[in-house]
């Protein structure tokens, strides 16, 4: 249950004055449907206004705030033209206070001749005279602030209004218990909790202020991760210890790299344990993953237990299932697929074999963890692409065995700082090595006015045999604009090359998506023009180039990731980032790193330089990790220092009992994480 002290703050923002029908529905398109929303919506920047008793030319481009009298006013002869009020200051000196659009009359109402006012806007000069265009009015008994805060706004809402209702969702904040550690707060030199929302509000500049806010919720989300691995290390799991009977049996063309045998042994050894694993594998494309997880289900078949795969989608879980019948092809090991598709007796037969324990590995989607499929004795758990599942389908898995292990795998190199905001809870490998022949992709960076030329480059590549990608750009964020460009692209290329040109988008459902992919594999289609849905996971070896559109307009990750689905066959493949004409100096200097490496760890800590970290956290990116205080540029500082507080908390301070465990347990429930103190308490 939520601490009664919190109440006020989880109540309907409805109960603020002032907020009717139509103030109620502003605020809900701008998801602020609880007072605590309202708090937490903070400013993005502020207006600084001087204030003046008199008009200055000297004050030209400037904010000035000033009482004027109007004197005269001016109505232009079209219904669409502006109004023009003459107002003096206190000496006499004239302005013109300019109005655009709106009616003669609602500006004389605002605005009575010979009622002096306080008045605010840019001062500019046009012509010989000063002017204000749509100035700022004090209400009536209200002066306006010399600084005033700028609100992310929405149709039917202003930025007086909402900070007039943030200063009554500040009023509703309760003085909670400290639950930072004495020693890192005096430090910091940080103010109390409700001090520290009060200020950010009243003067958006306090970086101070903002730094506290931001920390609380970083710190929560830290803690909530540090709670949930207390809680899965302390359910009794079972020791997976392999005889090695199985691995000895496989029979590989070459050599593990140190990387993948590292990261062999630090499996083992967590499987040996009773406390179930909780790993994160983090590998750069065609590191080499699937080989790693391969010998980590082994090792659980060895030691007599069930394992499964999980993928994100039907075509990655297909093909993770083929890779692992040829790895293991000629082992005494039962492997079988099962995804959504899987209808009738297929599927019955292999829910029986899970349940007979005739099947040793499991590949699917989501299927595998529905309520029909059960295991004999499910002991390991891989999944796959892990940023697209949440802890809550991680912690569904898992309910299937007897607390069975989990080694979740990305081939999204993370920098550490984000590593721990994602997956705090979860130890972490890395394959920072390439295996054997697998030859660097080669980047060109080439201008969109040689659209023509890459277009002949194509037809030459596709004449040799050869297969390629085709990455059209997202446009604005919007789905219905990647599809126009998509299919735009797909229809002018087959105008050049028939059939042989496929296409696929977010829009298409599973089968046709499927399809698509399936021709493209088959080699049925040599040119498959995508959006950036073919970002993860499709393998075809023979597709030896890839074309970018716009590549100025992704962020580096995606850039490599998308990279990362050629070069997967021997033998050299190129990599083509179109580029447009106005270039900013970050995406300068992204396309400048792609050509010059492929590491995409450097990658990755590169981003993150360049993006800030608010984006790299947004939910494209993690699916769960989305702070809206935390400042982006303090993002990593703030995650490091909240996860050594929240192991401090753990480890010498007892957890949630205790006073600071109590504060801290209201800070879970305050940030919206206490998903871990129903965990623990479910135990």
């Amino acid at each position: 249950m939520r601490p009664d002290i919190l109440n006020p703050l989880f109540a309907e923002a409805t109960v603020l004055s002032g907020v009717g029908p139509a103030v109620a529905k502003a605020l809900e398109r701008l998801r602020l449907t609880r007072v605590v929303d309202v708090a937490f919506h903070l400013p993005t920047g502020w207006v600084d206004r001087l204030p003046r008793e008199e008009l200055m030319h000297t004050d030209v481009g400037r904010t000035i705030a000033i009482v004027l009298t109007p004197r005269e006013y001016r109505v232009g002869r079209s219904p669409k033209g502006p109004t023009r009020v003459q107002a003096t200051d206190r000496l006499g000196n004239y302005v013109s206070l300019t109005y655009f659009g709106g009616s003669s009359g609602y500006v004389k109402k605002l605005l009575p001749l010979g009622d002096a006012k306080q008045v605010s806007g840019r001062l500019d000069q046009y012509g010989q005279e000063l002017q204000i265009i749509h100035p700022e009015l004090a209400e009536t008994g209200e002066s306006l602030r010399a600084r005033e805060a700028i609100y992310p706004l929405t149709e039917g809402m202003t930025h007086r209004r909402l900070a007039t209702l943030a200063d009554q969702a500040v009023g509703r904040a309760p003085i909670l218990p400290e639950w930072i550690d004495r020693s890192l707060k005096e430090r910091r030199d940080w103010p109390d909790w409700r001090e520290a929302l009060a200020r950010v509000h009243a003067d958006p500049a306090d970086a101070v202020a903002r730094a506290r806010l931001g920390y609380d919720e970083v710190f929560a989300n830290q803690l909530a991760m540090a709670l949930v691995r207390q809680s899965t290390r302390a359910r009794k799991g079972r020791a997976l210890a392999g005889d090695g009977r199985l691995r000895d049996m496989l029979k590989l063309p070459y050599a593990l790299t140190g990387a993948q045998a590292r990261t062999v042994r630090e499996v083992e050894g967590d499987l040996a344990q009773t406390a179930p694993m909780l790993r994160l594998l983090q590998g750069d494309v065609g590191s080499g993953k699937t080989l790693v997880a391969a010998m980590a289900l082994l090792i659980a078949v060895e030691a007599g237990a069930q394992g499964a795969l999980l993928a994100p989608t039907e075509i990655l879980a297909r093909q993770h299932g083929e890779t692992l019948k040829r790895t293991l092809g000629g082992l005494p090991v039962e492997i079988a697929v099962l995804t959504g598709r899987d209808k009738g007796r297929a599927r019955e037969a292999t829910l029986m074999g899970l349940a007979d324990g005739s099947i040793d590995i499991l590949v699917g989607t989501h299927a595998i963890f529905q309520e029909a499929v059960g295991y004999r004795d499910l002991g390991l758990v891989v999944v796959d692409e892990q940023h697209r599942f949440g802890v809550a389908e991680r912690l569904l898995l898992q309910a299937k065995g007897k607390a069975p292990h989990l080694l979740a795998m990305t081939a999204t190199p993370i920098p550490r700082t984000l590593t721990l905001a994602q997956y705090g809870e979860m130890d972490v490998s890395r394959l920072d090595e390439m295996p054997p022949g697998r030859e660097p992709i080669e980047t060109r960076v080439v201008s969109e006015e040689r659209l023509d030329e890459v277009v002949n480059a194509l037809g030459r590549h596709l004449s040799e045999g050869g297969q390629a990608y085709w990455v059209c750009p997202l446009v604005e964020e919007s789905e219905k604009s990647d599809l126009a460009a998509a299919e735009a692209r797909a229809e002018t290329l087959r105008r050049r090359f028939g059939d042989r040109v496929g296409l696929v988008h977010g829009r298409m459902n599973p089968e046709e998506k499927d399809a698509a992919m399936a021709a493209f594999s088959a080699n049925r289609t040599s040119v498959l023009v995508a959006t950036t849905v073919i970002e993860v996971g499709v393998d075809v070896p023979n597709a030896r180039l890839i074309v970018i559109e716009h590549a100025d307009r992704f962020g580096l990750a995606q850039l490599h990731q998308l990279r990362g689905r050629v070069g997967r066959g021997g033998g050299t493949s190129i990599c083509l980032l179109l580029r447009g004409s106005a270039l900013s100096e970050t995406s300068r200097a992204r396309l400048a790193l792609m050509r010059e490496t492929n590491d995409g760890f450097r990658i990755a800590e590169e981003d993150l330089r360049l993006r800030g970290g608010g984006e790299w956290l947004g939910t494209r990116q993690s699916g769960e990790a989305n702070f809206r205080l935390a400042p982006p540029d303090q993002l990593a500082d703030l995650i490091a220092c909240a996860h050594d507080d929240a192991r401090l908390l753990i480890e010498r301070d007892g957890g949630l009992e205790g006073r600071r465990g109590d504060a801290a347990r209201i800070a879970l429930y305050l940030f919206e994480r206490d998903a871990a103190v129903q965990l623990l308490r479910g135990g």
